[in-house]
């Protein structure tokens, strides 16, 4: 039986068996609604407030739903038998807390008694899913964005860097600009999350934005209540607020010049074969438009060696910039289990979950 390699976000989880071509079989949402213990208690009203949420800006915060939700996948949606359970990989975001890995380490082996453990950092297994073993990734969560430099398979934390800041704040963003011209509409978070996933969009440039800004022709759109609400230049708001912060209040330099100001910090020797070797992912990295814009911001960064973008094998699913930990995940999963660099349940019961720093780093 092949490995099983889960990527949790904040958003959603990724599971599914180590098959490097194909995309992650299980797809779910992390955010969970908890059910009363007294099943008298039918009032789906009631339910409806009661919103769980495992991840918080990318971490595991509620450990009990966690364990919930991976018994639901493990064992309903993947078909792993109780006391026949097998290997897991586990993509880990950036600057995990010490507590944390190890938390989860116990959990794995102490709750569903894995025959064997490996985690490796999302920006590693992103890379890995583009051929690459040094470059740097520039993945935005729903979250939190994390630029990462990564050298012969190694995150070089000096040189990273995490923001709080992620699709929820653009989110968020969006339904305000929204409800500016459209007053009498009520949107809930969840219509706009679709109206974000379906019109936002990056312009061409900073001087585009403005034209846009000044007279965008609109789209009406009729939400499934039967309301119907105008889109016109705040489309494009979404994406420029990562090239200018200062649309969201903060003081901060847009996406390119944080990824040039993280790899400064490296041996300069270093820099063009990170620099050279950027891997967008995530999904708000899909928006359209992203990715010429990101290249030509890149064109006219303060950087001597400008950031250059790998483009994915033809070979490999699509969807890739979403899905690429995931697969970067299952690309490693078919080297560590095989060739027993991974952490067996004798090396967690000899060491305890502290092992996970030694194993996995």
């Amino acid at each position: 039986m092949d490995a099983v390699v889960v990527d949790v976000g904040t958003k959603l989880l990724k599971s599914g068996f180590a098959v490097p071509d194909q995309p992650p079989s299980m797809v779910i949402p992390t955010q969970m609604k908890r059910l009363p213990v007294d099943e008298s208690l039918t009032d789906s009203s009631s339910l409806e407030n009661v919103i769980v949420n495992p991840v918080v800006r990318g971490f595991i915060r509620d450990w009990d739903a966690m364990e919930d939700l991976l018994s639901h996948v493990l064992y309903t949606g993947l078909g792993w038998e109780i006391g026949n359970e097998g290997q897991i990989l586990f993509a880990e975001p950036l600057a995990t807390p010490k507590a944390v890995r190890e938390q989860l380490v116990q959990l794995m082996f102490e709750k569903f008694n894995i025959s064997g453990f490996f985690a490796s950092e999302q920006a590693v297994l992103s890379l890995y899913a583009v051929g690459r073993i040094s470059g740097c990734t520039v993945d935005i969560g729903h979250a939190k964005m994390d630029i990462a430099s990564v050298i012969e398979g190694a995150v070089q934390h000096i040189s990273s860097r995490r923001f709080e800041i992620g699709g929820l704040d653009l989110t968020n963003l969006f339904a305000q600009e929204l409800g500016v011209f459209n007053p009498h509409v009520n949107l809930s978070i969840s219509d706009v999350e679709k109206l974000k996933e379906q019109y936002a969009c990056c312009s061409e440039d900073a001087a585009a934005y403005r034209r846009f800004q000044q007279g965008c022709p609109e789209e009406q759109h009729t939400l499934p209540d039967g309301q119907v609400i105008k889109i016109g230049g705040e489309r494009y708001t979404v994406g420029e607020a990562l090239f200018q912060p200062s649309i969201l209040g903060l003081e901060a330099h847009g996406i390119v010049e944080q990824l040039v100001r993280c790899i400064s910090t490296v041996s300069t020797e270093n820099h063009r074969q990170l620099l050279e070797n950027t891997v967008l992912c995530g999904g708000t990295a899909s928006m359209a438009g992203f990715e010429d814009r990101f290249q030509k911001e890149a064109a006219v960064s303060s950087s001597a060696i400008r950031p250059c973008l790998v483009k994915a094998p033809e070979y490999m699913p699509d969807n890739l910039t979403s899905n690429s930990a995931w697969v970067g995940g299952a690309i490693l999963a078919k080297v560590v289990f095989p060739q027993n660099q991974h952490l067996t349940k004798a090396d967690y019961d000899e060491n305890g979950p502290s092992i996970i720093h030694r194993k996995c780093f």
